[in-house]
């Protein structure tokens, strides 16, 4: 099963640039034969500077599932006969706001993911289901937004939920960590002047702020729940800070198939070897699952909160938790 993945640097509030990039690059994908695209989180809409607006603007950008441009996507996904991923600020009919991502399959149907852990914005609620569905392939997939994946609990219910394929739309990299050994900021000149010095720039989308945090903990994803993982990104300037792109395919041993680190609105492309699957270490790791013993997983111990509270807290987590 031929699939792509996409980074690309996105214009804030420019939904009309943003939607022809993703025409520019569905199209690409269809010529090279790719039955799936993806498109990295909020890329509808633009990310970062967001977190900067008032609520009332947030709901004039904000677009329902029916809006103009998920049913664009839609129209593409039926024209070019391929699954199209694209994030966006959604509004439901109560006008709740969410960080969203429609997954537009060619046959018409549309399946939303909203983020778990939205803390983007106080406006934006987070949202409270997984999401898997059955494509026309045969093939079931999942998708989890951003930091929805850096919490393993998520990524290994989509498994359980039957998801082969996960598609991990971010926008990441550069971003300043409260940990000692996390991310930095990339210095925006550096973006800026790719032109001039693209070696520069490279090295740090290959560096710890980009790719070497990303091997950290991506390939384990794949890997731990027998996966192939769709890795979109955005990539150059988000408000004042520079994604880090590193649009990648894995396979479910965590091995990447297609990746890039280049400095500029990229695809890659890969054929997923579906036999892969059955005899991978971690489905067959997790037949051995005992779930009776994982009665903790789902105890509060008094020290949980809200996706907003733990991302921008400057307070240490205390390593003891109550009995």
């Amino acid at each position: 099963m031929r699939c792509a993945t996409v980074q690309f640097e996105h214009r804030p509030d420019d939904k009309a640039y943003n939607l022809a990039r993703i025409e520019h690059f569905t199209t690409r994908a269809a010529e090279a034969g790719a039955l799936v695209v993806v498109f990295p989180e909020m890329c509808v809409t633009g990310y970062w500077h967001l977190r900067r607006q008032t609520a009332e603007r947030l709901q004039e950008l904000a677009e329902p599932v029916s809006g103009p441009s998920v049913t664009f996507v839609r129209g593409l996904a039926g024209t070019l006969g391929v699954a199209v991923g694209v994030g966006f600020l959604e509004i439901d009919d109560q006008g709740r706001l969410f960080n969203s991502y429609a997954m537009c399959l060619p046959d018409g149907d549309v399946h939303v993911h909203r983020k778990l852990h939205a803390f983007e914005h106080e406006a934006i609620s987070s949202g409270d289901r997984f999401t898997v569905f059955d494509t026309p392939w045969g093939v079931r997939m999942g998708v989890l937004i951003c930091w929805d994946n850096n919490l393993v609990e998520n990524v290994r219910a989509t498994a359980l939920l039957g998801a082969v394929v996960l598609i991990a739309p971010h926008q990441t990299g550069g971003t300043a960590s409260r940990s000692p050994h996390g991310m930095r900021p990339i210095p925006l000149e550096l973006w800026r002047g790719r032109d001039r010095d693209r070696q520069s720039i490279e090295a740090e989308l290959r560096g710890p702020n980009g790719r070497e945090w990303l091997m950290r903990w991506l390939p384990s994803r794949a890997h731990d729940n027998g996966l192939f993982l769709l890795f979109s990104n955005g990539v150059g300037e988000d408000d004042d800070e520079v994604r880090t792109g590193n649009a990648m395919i894995l396979d479910p041993y965590g091995r990447i198939l297609a990746e890039t680190w280049a400095a500029e609105d990229a695809m890659v492309v890969a054929d997923l070897d579906l036999d892969l699957l059955p005899m991978s270490t971690g489905r067959r790791w997790m037949q051995g699952r005992r779930p009776e013993l994982y009665e903790i997983l789902t105890r509060r111990f008094g020290g949980e909160r809200d996706a907003r509270s733990a991302r921008f807290s400057t307070e240490p987590v205390p390593l003891h938790r109550p009995r």
